[in-house]
């Protein structure tokens, strides 16, 4: 080559146009002619080389995008024949590179361009730099010819040991683009070009790798599903065959998940949420957690009933009767539930069944003492609306997600128990009993009753979303009863979504109904025993809910007649009772023993607890219903020098301010009332309330223990028959309190025949049965001096009792 680029002659070339393609010097390469610029430039050449010896000359030139290059290469000749397609076409080799001038003329109709040869010479021998990089073009070819199965190229290629040869030799590569071997087209250092072409190749050798491993890992994924799928199906079959040889029959459910919610008759957010879900599943791996959360997911979801709903009864006369029936008493719950239904039946057949996506619910919230049949109230209800009844017990419930779900990423994760009353219930517009919602607690681990804020709020409950679910579910359709025996311990913000309605406990006469007509009846049943071998007549059922029971409810009067059945069954099993027996007033000692509560008035004066002065008799409310409360005073030997007021009895603070109440305003009226006043300065004063384990708190029992301080100190009895409560203040004005239904039931039961109540409290006695008010005589009074007057027995013979002195 350094022969030949000695001398540095102008040339005259045709130009031979290669659009998109690109020829370097050492390429031979087939054209074919049937391109008329092709063909014009080697007839050029071939008319040309008849007067110069050689064979024909062309310049080879690239063309991109309708431009020329700068840069050419020489080409000659080699032969003129047709190709492997039959078409005419002549084979090329590239000679080296030439520098494009300006255009001339020459025969045919080629275009002739002048053009000068490029110096290519590379130092003999090699620089040390060099040499290494030849070795590394070398080593980077080979592999790459390698990994194509050229093993033929691969000795050609090692035995160039010309740099600007083996940097050309690039021009076979197919993976460079025709800007890239332009680039080294126009590249006239050798080295400079062989740098390039290394780089070139090293590059396309990291993408062939990367490309490499990409298709390995996609061919590994598609095995390993192929495989997967393979095992599947073998699986299926070996269960088929199993399922056959034990005689199993194919579900008639399918497992196909998307059928089934397709088919399911699911609100349209619903059936979204889960065709979402069905689409993870069939992503999802059968060894995948995630799999098996959705499956039950699913299965919860089909089995709600979504659209499932009862007709209401809307015989409001039938329903009525029904309640009668199975209730005696409970008139305000009755009243509230035939109102309900009564205005349910007109918003029907106005068409107002859905007024803002909202339909006809109700919150009731059912409070009294144990054993009134709250519980029991609500299976009637039901019955009576003809709607499914289901019982949520929330006592100890402490956790939120009791209420509201579980999330669904937790293991074990379940719906709420307001969901799975639904689910059970088997319709959208159940009767639900939340029974016990004053028991509910609260922990770390949240607030029950906060979460029952959004089910028992008719403005939000349409769209009440269970944490589990994770869908709406319409809850303004549900008759919600709550039952709970005290009031107070229902939150504030919870017990202002429900309807109050109170049950106070049932008076002597209505218990005397209800043994009679459901509870005897039961308890025969159970004793094994038939209404015509035992009956109770009335006079005995009156005794066992006067003397053998004193409660609000009617729960130890059913075991009291269960004993009693159980007894007389026994007696009639040993042969000591023939039966048919009808077992009177008189035989209840015999059969259960002797009374546990005898009336105060029925027993003998000097006994009673009143007899002596200092002791007063007042009502309360507790848990378990109203209740009498005897309240003791007496006064400290003045030797002792014990000064002041004490109180026992486990009182609370509101209870031991009335105490200083009733003290401070003796004190201080003590000489209008004519009252040795001068003992309470000198001597220490002592309140007592027995049943000293029971906690006691609340302002009613002011009256009572200024009654009892008073009869100490005139040294008059307090009246056996009577009975007070009222909220004293330090003028003697009796203010109001609460609870007088519950109080006028429990002075009933005990006996008492004359109560004492507030002035402000007389519209509260329209709630007292009329039979009970009958046997009371009620005084309303506004000043605790009334009180005394009417509580107090005159003295006797002018001579008054000595005062009670404490040990």
């Amino acid at each position: 080559m350094a022969a030949e680029s000695a001398a540095f002659t102008p040339l005259t070339l045709p130009v031979l146009p290669l659009d998109d393609e690109v020829v370097l010097p050492g390429m031979v390469v087939p054209l074919d002619l049937s391109d008329a610029e092709v063909r014009a430039a080697v007839e050029a050449a071939q008319a040309a080389a008849r007067s110069e010896p050689g064979k024909p000359r062309v310049l080879l030139v690239p063309r991109i995008d309708g431009t020329h290059a700068a840069t050419g290469v020489l080409g000659t000749v080699e032969q003129v024949g047709r190709l492997a397609d039959g078409d005419p076409g002549a084979l090329i080799r590239g000679r080296g590179r030439v520098r494009i001038g300006a255009g001339t003329t020459g025969p045919g109709a080629a275009l002739w361009v002048e053009g000068t040869r490029v110096d290519e010479t590379v130092p003999d021998p090699l620089p040390g730099q060099v040499a290494e990089l030849v070795k590394e073009y070398k080593a980077l070819a080979t592999a790459w010819l390698r990994k194509r199965g050229a093993w033929q190229v691969v000795d050609r290629v090692q035995a160039i040991d010309d740099v600007s040869a083996l940097a050309d030799n690039s021009g076979y590569s197919p993976f460079l683009s025709t800007e890239q071997k332009v680039e080294l087209l126009e590249t006239t250092d050798p080295v400079a070009r062989l740098k390039l072409a290394t780089q070139q190749l090293r590059d396309h050798l990291a993408e062939q790798d990367v490309a490499e491993t990409i298709a390995k890992d996609v061919q590994d994924g598609v095995d390993k599903q192929q495989r997967e799928f393979l095992l599947r199906r073998q699986l299926e079959a070996v269960r088929k065959e199993l399922r056959e040889i034990n005689g199993e029959q194919d579900g008639e459910e399918s497992d196909d998940y998307r059928a089934r919610v397709e088919a399911a008759d699911l609100p349209e957010k619903v059936r979204e949420a889960a065709l979402k879900e069905v689409d993870k599943l069939e992503r999802s791996s059968d060894q995948s957690p995630e799999g098996s959360w959705i499956r039950t997911w699913l299965d919860t979801v089909l089995e709600m009933p979504w659209n499932e709903r009862t007709e209401d009864a809307y015989d409001i006369r039938g329903a009525q009767s029904v309640l009668d029936a199975e209730h005696a008493g409970l008139e305000d719950v009755k009243e509230r539930i035939t109102e309900y239904l009564a205005v349910r039946k007109r918003r029907g057949d106005r068409g107002l069944g859905v007024v803002g996506g909202r339909r006809g619910g109700a919150v009731l919230a059912l409070v009294g003492p144990p054993g009134v049949g709250k519980t029991s109230l609500g299976e009637s209800v039901a019955h009576a609306m003809g709607r499914k009844f289901v019982r949520v017990a929330l006592g100890g419930v402490r956790d939120e997600a009791e209420i509201r779900g579980h999330r669904r990423t937790y293991v074990g994760a379940l719906p709420g128990r307001i969901v799975r009353a639904i689910k059970e219930a088997g319709s959208m517009n159940p009767v639900v009993l939340l029974d016990e919602i004053d028991k509910v607690g609260s922990d770390f681990r949240g607030d029950p009753a906060a979460a029952l804020l959004e089910v028992l709020d008719p403005a939000q409950n349409h769209t009440f979303r269970d944490h589990y679910l994770e869908v709406e579910l319409d809850l303004s359709d549900v008759v919600f009863l709550a039952t709970a025996n005290v009031l107070e311990a229902i939150p504030e913000a919870l017990l202002d979504r429900m309807e109050l309605v109170r049950l106070d406990g049932y008076t002597e006469d209505e218990k005397v109904v209800i043994a009679r007509d459901h509870l005897l009846p039961r308890q025969l049943e159970r004793a094994g025993l038939d209404a015509d071998e035992v009956t109770v007549d009335e006079g005995a059922l009156r005794k066992l809910a006067g003397e053998y029971t004193r409660e609000a409810g009617v729960r130890t009067l059913e075991r009291s007649i269960a004993r009693l059945l159980r007894k007389v069954a026994a007696q009639h099993e040993l042969g000591e009772r023939e039966l048919p027996f009808t077992v009177t007033d008189a035989d209840l000692r015999g059969l259960i023993g002797r009374p546990h509560h005898v009336p105060e008035s029925a027993q003998d004066p000097a006994e009673r607890r009143t007899a002596v002065p200092g002791v007063a008799t007042g009502l309360a409310v507790t848990g378990a219903g109203g209740d009498v409360l005897y309240v003791e005073a007496s006064l400290a030997d003045p030797e002792t020098g014990a000064a002041g007021l004490t109180l026992t009895g486990q009182l609370g603070d509101v209870m031991k301010e009335s105490a200083q109440i009733a003290l401070s305003f003796l004190r201080s009226h003590g000489a209008e009332l004519e009252l040795p006043v001068g003992d309470l300065k000198d001597r220490g004063a002592h309140i007592h309330f027995p049943a000293g384990a029971v906690p006691k708190d609340g302002p009613s029992a002011g009256v009572t223990m200024t009654t009892a301080l008073a009869s100490l100190l005139s040294g008059r009895l307090v009246r056996t028959d009577v009975a007070m409560t009222g909220e004293v203040s330090l003028t003697g004005r009796v203010l109001p309190i609460g609870g007088v239904k519950q109080k006028l039931l429990a002075a009933h039961r005990a006996g008492i025949t004359t109560v004492i109540i507030p002035k402000r409290n007389e519209p509260d006695l329209d709630d007292v049965p009329a039979q009970v008010l009958d046997k009371l005589d009620v005084h309303a009074v506004t000043d605790v001096r009334q009180v005394l007057e009417l509580a107090l027995a005159p003295a006797t013979n002018g001579a008054e009792h000595e005062v009670p002195v404490a040990a």
